[in-house]
């Protein structure tokens, strides 16, 4: 292949030379001491229990932030315990003016107000934590640390107990954690990494027993030790976790309409648990789990060629996700590009794809998602540094019943599906290499002809590394993946034409349709080098390639294959205060695309920032030029596209979160050349804390654009296709409200509303004609009046080209208007420890329209005209161990 950026490589090769001074600081780690305990503590948080004087305070905290290496303004120091069953660990957090500290009260994870935290690295392999918080108001926080510290999954929730108190000289914490939540080998005396941080909400000032320089490449392997525990054994209990959930819905009636009668309810039950195989793998698995307490998707209206990306919010998947996690672009370098994952789990339980056709006396049931029969996850790490990971799961096959005038009949809308991963690592040398791999597997059982467009099967996999020197501020990293899937004929038609690939492209000679074939396969790679220094400069270089057959959207996300990438970022850190500033980021970057015959696509430059200033108030924005580019997708499966270039900044500026009343504003514009496109976006966010129980939150978002070439259509006559574009002018309009009051740290209330609106109107119709012109306006024709001639009887556009009724066509008029509210009321109340009781309402408010004119008070009156759809939910659950 040719590659006209020789130049830029140079660059990035310079850059690396540049920066090939090292630096090592070596920080002596601290031991704390324990000792059995033959009595126990009794968590109140008072601290009187005489057990406690059988282990000596250790203290002398630093101060990490904003000062690094200074004494803290308030001093902390700490104790611990234990016995067979429970580690106890006691924090008195000194304070000189008691009546300042934070009591700020929110569910577990929201790490709000004064704040200690202990971390534990039982495994001792110098990768992975746990760290248990502990907020003053008593409320708690959990997350399991992982890749050195770089990562922090707060989705975790172990079973463990907290209580604290305050009194005139500060506050104390209270802890005890069952040996059962944590993980380690079986040793006859352990060396645990522990790392103590303190965190003065008043001051935003941040303090460790550990010192750990600001920068370090990795944290868990600097943690501090501690020594004496003696003679534990790991625990391999059993907990479950069995629920009932009662569901009532109610909605409009439609006349004629049997399946919606205005109301639906339903009863049922499931069983979550967990189970130690082994000291180091641990068994999760759900029997026919419910999510129904989780907050509905933001709305949204898509225009491109590809799917929105989102994020996963049931807890199953939620917790542990990490492990499970094949980032093929694995940098964050890549523009549009780093939500790609081989494995997605919004995928399992995902909507039908199939929606059936129906006559015009015909009504359907189609199930709103697949139905998770069941679903397990064998997880953990061995004391030889292996990390395990395995999920299973299988989805029901989903049938719609559609009714036609009292006889009913059943079609398939999604088959019997089965999903598998599998994922390990490795560790060598305590984290400094990390080797690992990944497998995945997709099987459908497709018995009705109507689903034949899907794939049978789908395999993917993958192997990637990461290795570290010069006390791992120097890494390089990279992985391989390849893809195999099969299927009919049809559905493979349909994977070599989908948006990911476009293989239909008139215009590329590398690639193109083959409608024999029952299977495909494509692979890929990345390969990065980088250092990452608690100096002020830090860089990453980057290739990465995918052959256009890659494909794993089955149970992963990809946006497309068929790409070529290389980058480069530098940034610039000062870490310490000065001037005006707490801290101050810079960070230079520049991206390059190919596509697979070694055409040159786009490139891409961008500086950003990122600062906080002494009154703790933060700034960030950036600017991005992008240059002149060939879209491979703009046509939809057409002909390459030169765009013009364009030019994007955005500005943020946020306040200080911890006074009572805080906000944010933020903004975006993006301007393309000869005026090909204008997208503007404000929005805000206002923060209101009257008392520590209650927070509100409105962010509104406003955003308009024209797009002088918005895809509309592709007609064809006798074959030929004309691809349709109009200029589109769309307004959106957002407001999204919270409410949370914490009644105690185990009993809630939480509220979630958004209305949404956006309306697009389409004018200046043109079909395209030399996609490669030199000038933007000879890449296409405007439509002239004596063209073009709208139908309003049935809201539809025609065509006539050169006045020839052989040259005729029509397309549906894409004006739209789009409603919708949504919205959740979610009382939650821990009544005991991994035990709890969900209270959900749930509204949603949906309507359309093609008027294309934005009026927003028309519009919200229109919305909230309309019959809810009121879901009401009550779901009980019991944790119990055996």
């Amino acid at each position: 292949m040719k590659f006209i950026s020789l130049r830029r490589i140079v660059i990035s090769l310079i850059l690396i030379n540049l920066f090939l001074t090292t630096y090592s600081q070596t920080v002596e780690k601290k031991t704390y001491q324990t000792t059995f305990a033959k009595s126990v503590p009794e968590i109140d948080g008072l601290m009187n229990d005489s057990c406690w004087n059988k282990v000596e305070w250790s203290g002398d905290f630093i101060q990490t932030q904003p000062y690094e290496n200074k004494p803290p303004t308030q001093q902390t120091k700490f104790k611990i315990l234990y016995d067979n069953n429970n580690l106890y660990v006691l924090i008195r957090a000194l304070d000189t003016e008691p009546q300042k500290i934070s009591r700020r009260i929110s569910r577990r994870d929201n790490f709000d107000g004064d704040m200690v935290q202990i971390c534990i690295d039982s495994y001792d392999d110098q990768q992975t934590a746990f760290a248990f918080t502990a907020m003053a108001s008593g409320a708690k926080g959990d997350e399991a640390v992982t890749q050195d510290g770089n990562n922090w999954d707060d989705s975790w929730n172990p079973v463990w107990y907290l209580k604290t108190s305050i009194d005139d000289k500060g506050w104390t914490a209270e802890m005890k954690i069952p040996l059962s939540q944590l993980r380690f080998g079986k040793k006859a005396e352990h060396v645990w990494g522990i790392q103590l941080m303190r965190h003065i909400f008043r001051l935003e000032e941040r303090s460790t027993w550990q010192f750990i320089p600001k920068g370090s490449p990795g944290q868990v392997h600097l943690y501090g030790e501690l020594l004496g525990i003696t003679s534990i054994k790991p625990k391999q209990q059993i907990e479950l976790l069995p629920y009932t959930v009662a569901r009532v819905e109610r909605f409009e009636k439609e006349a004629g309409n049997p399946f919606l009668t205005g109301k639906k309810s339903a009863l049922s039950a499931g069983l979550d648990g967990k189970a130690a195989i082994t000291n180091d793998l641990t068994l999760d698995f759900s029997i026919n789990p419910d999510f129904g307490q989780v907050e509905a998707d933001p709305s949204e209206v898509n225009l491109t060629a590809f799917e929105t990306y989102f994020s996963e919010r049931r807890p199953f998947f939620v917790e542990g996700k990490n492990i499970y996690q094949f980032e093929p672009s694995n940098t964050i370098v890549i523009n549009n590009m780093g939500a790609d994952n081989l494995f997605y789990s919004r995928r399992i339980g995902r909507s039908p794809h199939n929606s059936p056709d129906l006559l015009s006396n015909e009504y359907a049931d189609i199930p709103e998602s697949s139905t998770i029969l069941g679903a397990m996850k064998l997880s953990g790490k061995t004391k030889k540094g292996l990390s395990i990971g395995v999920l299973e799961s299988v989805t029901a096959n989903e049938n719609a019943v559609i009714d036609n005038d009292g006889t009913r009949r059943k079609e398939s809308v999604e088959p019997l599906t089965n999903y598998f991963v599998g994922r390990v690592q490795k560790d060598f040398s305590k984290g400094t290499t990390v080797l690992g791999g990944i497998i995945t597997a997709v099987n459908r059982d497709i018995t009705d002809p109507a689903l034949d467009y899907l794939l049978t099967a789908a395999y993917t996999g993958g192997i990637d590394f990461r290795h570290n020197w010069k006390d791992r501020t120097w890494y390089v990293a990279g992985n391989a993946e390849f893809s195999y899937v099969k299927g009919k004929e049809e559905a493979i038609i349909a994977t070599q034409q989908s948006s990911a690939r476009y293989f239909q492209r008139p215009d590329a000679n590398y690639v193109s349709v083959d409608s024999s074939l029952t299977s495909l396969a494509g692979y890929g790679g990345t390969f990065k080098l980088g250092r990452s220094s608690k100096k002020k400069l830090q860089f990453e270089t980057s290739f990465t390639l995918r052959s256009p057959g890659l494909e794993f959207n089955d149970i992963g996300y990809m946006r497309y294959s068929d790409v070529i990438h290389h980058g480069t970022w530098v940034a610039y850190y000062l870490r310490e205060p000065f001037s005006i500033f707490n801290n101050f980021y810079l960070n230079t970057n520049y991206w390059m695309y190919w596509d697979y015959s070694g055409k040159l696509l786009s490139v891409l430059t961008n500086l950003n920032f990122n600062s906080q200033f002494k009154n703790r108030w933060r700034m960030n924005g950036s600017f991005t030029r992008i240059s002149e580019n060939t879209s491979t997708n703009l046509l939809r499966g057409g002909p390459s596209f030169v765009v013009p270039g364009s030019a994007e900044l955005n500005l943020n500026l946020t306040t200080d979160q911890s006074k009572k009343f805080s906000f944010n504003v933020g903004n975006y514009h993006g301007l393309g050349d000869v005026k090909s496109y204008q997208y503007h976006e404000y929005w805000m966010g206002i923060n209101i804390r009257p008392m520590n129980a209650l927070s509100i939150s409105l962010s509104p978002d406003y955003s308009i654009q024209n797009n002088k070439l918005q895809y509309v259509e592709t007609p064809t006559i006798n074959k030929d296709p004309r691809y349709i574009f109009g200029e589109l002018d769309q307004k959106t309009l957002s407001f999204t409200f919270r409410l949370n009051y914490t009644f105690t740290p185990e009993l809630s209330l939480e509220y979630y509303g958004q209305p949404f609106i956006s309306a697009g109107k389409y004018t200046n119709f043109k079909k395209t004609t030399n996609t490669n012109a030199d000038k933007f306006v000879d890449r296409y024709h405007n439509f002239s009046a004596s063209e073009i001639s709208y139908n309003a009887t049935d809201n539809t556009y025609s065509i006539t080209e050169n006045s020839s009724t052989n040259s005729s066509y029509s397309f549906d008029n894409p004006n739209f208007n789009f409603r919708q509210f949504r919205s959740n009321l979610v009382v939650r109340w821990e009544y005991k420890p991994g035990s709890t009781v969900f209270l959900v309402w749930s509204q949603g408010r949906t309507s359309s329209a093609n008027d294309g004119s934005f009026a927003y008070g028309k519009d919200m009156k229109e919305l909230f005209g309309i019959d809810p759809h009121n879901v009401f939910l009550v779901k009980f659950s019991y944790w119990f161990s055996l």
